[in-house]
C-alpha cells in the first residue's frame, strides 16, 4: 500500500536553513515540499492557498513571528517548530505543536519528528469530527494569543487574516471591539476587521489599564471614551470619540469609573 504523500510547506527567513531542511526532507519519499516562505506573511497567503499536510515554522522571523503565523493558519496543518532558541519549546507545546526542533538538529532527530507527524494526522483524522474541529480551533486561538507574548507583557498589536491578507492592528488605534459570537469585530478608523477569538480571550492579551470592559459584548480603550451619559432609569451609555455609543453595565460602569477615577 502507498505511502501518503504530505504536501509541506517550510517557513525560514534564512536561506541556509531552508536549504539544509529540503535537503534532509529529501530522504523521505513521503514528503513533498510544495512552497517555500522566507516570512510570516508569505507564510500565511502560501499555507491559505496551498493548505499543506505539514508546516515546518521557524519561531523568529520579521514581519509575523511563528507563533503569529499559527494563530491565524489554525486549525490546520500539523505544525513542527524550527528554532535556535530553547526558551521557546514550552510554548510550542503548548500550543499544540506536534514537536520543536532545536538549530542545529541532524537527520535521526528530523526523522523522529516525522514519526510524531504521523502519528498526529492518523489520530486526527480519526478522532475528530467537524464540530469538533471548530470547537479546537477556538480554544487554540486563545492560547496562541498568549503564547506569543513575552511572560507579564500585554499585546501591542493585534493580527487579524482576511481571506490570504494579512493585517497587523496596532491596539493604539483600536476605537473598539464588540463581540459577536466566536469573533471580534475590532474597530479602526471607520473599518471593521473581523478576527477569529472570543472577546474574554482578546481582552486577556490587552493592558487592563489602557482597556476596558464596559458590556458583555464591548470592549474599549479608555482614551477614547469621550463621555459617559445616562439612558433610561438604571443604564448608560459611553460616547466614544468617534461619536459612537456603547452600552455600559452595571459592571461595566464600575470599572469604567474605577479607571477614569485612577
Amino acid at each position: 500500500m502507498p505511502e501518503t504523500v504530505l504536501e509541506t510547506v517550510i517557513v525560514d527567513d534564512e536561506a541556509p536553513a531552508r536549504s539544509l531542511l529540503r535537503e534532509y526532507l529529501g530522504a523521505h519519499r513521503e514528503i513533498e515540499i510544495v512552497a517555500e516562505c522566507a516570512n510570516g506573511f508569505e507564510a500565511v497567503k502560501r499555507i491559505t492557498e496551498l493548505k499543506p499536510a505539514l508546516v515546518f515554522l521557524d519561531v523568529q522571523m520579521p514581519k509575523l513571528n511563528g507563533f503569529e503565523v499559527l494563530e491565524l493558519i489554525s486549525p490546520g496543518p500539523a505544525v513542527v517548530f524550527c528554532t535556535a532558541y530553547d526558551s521557546y519549546a514550552l510554548r510550542a507545546f503548548e500550543v499544540n505543536a506536534v514537536d520543536y526542533l532545536l538549530k542545529p538538529f541532524g537527520r535521526e532527530r528530523l526523522a523522529e519528528a516525522l514519526g510524531r507527524v504521523r502519528e498526529r494526522i492518523t489520530a486526527r483524522c480519526a478522532a475528530l469530527s467537524p464540530l469538533d474541529h471548530d470547537a479546537q480551533s477556538v480554544k487554540t486561538a486563545a492560547a496562541l494569543a498568549t503564547s506569543a507574548r513575552a511572560p507579564g507583557s500585554f499585546a501591542e498589536r493585534v493580527i487579524v487574516r482576511d481571506g490570504a491578507d494579512v493585517h497587523v492592528i496596532p491596539v493604539d488605534t483600536i476605537d473598539c471591539m464588540e463581540a459577536q459570537d466566536d469573533y471580534v469585530a475590532i474597530q479602526v478608523s471607520g473599518k471593521s476587521w473581523l478576527k477569529q477569538q472570543t472577546l474574554a480571550d482578546l481582552e486577556a492579551a490587552l493592558d487592563p489599564d489602557r482597556f476596558v470592559r464596559v458590556h458583555r459584548s464591548f470592549l474599549v480603550p479608555l482614551d477614547r471614551v469621550a463621555r459617559v451619559e445616562p439612558f433610561g432609569k438604571e443604564q448608560k451609555l459611553a460616547v466614544l470619540k468617534t461619536g459612537r455609543e456603547i452600552p455600559v453595565s452595571r459592571a461595566g460602569w464600575q470599572r469604567l469609573k474605577e479607571k477614569m477615577e485612577s
